[in-house]
């Protein structure tokens, strides 16, 4: 599986191509994000996050995806133009991806397939079911801003709900476990 996700190709946001190979011996916070969700203040959090982390070795990576109510309609160069001017993200920014469905992304696939059940599960489908909204079945991605964490060796560690947010104590304690291992 830890060669799988490191070899699986992306694009950047501004188009490069890349894979999370670059980023091996790191701990790396991968997020599906949007640009319209209620939840899109979480970028502040997130980048604070980086910010506070990323010298310790911890990467969010974010990308981009509108599987959800079409929350995330801009090109790349809006989303990443929103992403810089409203919340001066500066943690990496990857090409827009379906996280769900037919379409979904093999890096998606993988995350998914690897741990199917997130920390927190409960009130966000909660909340989305109030909305008369039905979230995806279990191991599906439920929302925006769902949260894995890839441990140093390349393995997903842990699998968080979207209303798990980049303070929340469970996601803390996880990056600091992941941070604490040999690289």
């Amino acid at each position: 599986m830890s060669h799988d996700l490191y070899d699986i190709p992306l694009r950047s946001i501004d188009g490069a191509q890349q894979s999370l190979g670059r980023f091996k011996g790191k701990v790396l916070l991968v997020v599906n994000v949007a640009s319209k969700c209620g939840l899109t203040p979480q970028y502040e959090g997130l980048e604070k996050l980086y910010e506070r982390k990323s010298a310790e070795g911890l990467e969010v990576l974010g990308f981009p995806a509108n599987d959800f109510m079409g929350q995330e309609p801009g090109s790349e160069a809006e989303i990443k133009d929103f992403c810089t001017l409203t919340y001066d993200v500066k943690f990496p920014l990857f090409s827009k991806i379906s996280v769900v469905g037919e379409n979904k992304h093999p890096l998606y696939r993988a995350l998914t397939q690897a741990v199917p059940n997130a920390t927190g599960e409960g009130p966000m489908r909660a909340r989305l079911k109030g909305y008369g909204i039905e979230a995806n079945p279990i191991p599906e991605v439920q929302w925006n801003f769902e949260k894995f964490l890839i441990g140093r060796d390349g393995r997903v560690a842990a699998r968080f709900t979207p209303d798990v947010t980049a303070d929340d104590p469970r996601l803390l304690q996880a990056i600091d476990a992941e941070l604490a291992k040999p690289v």
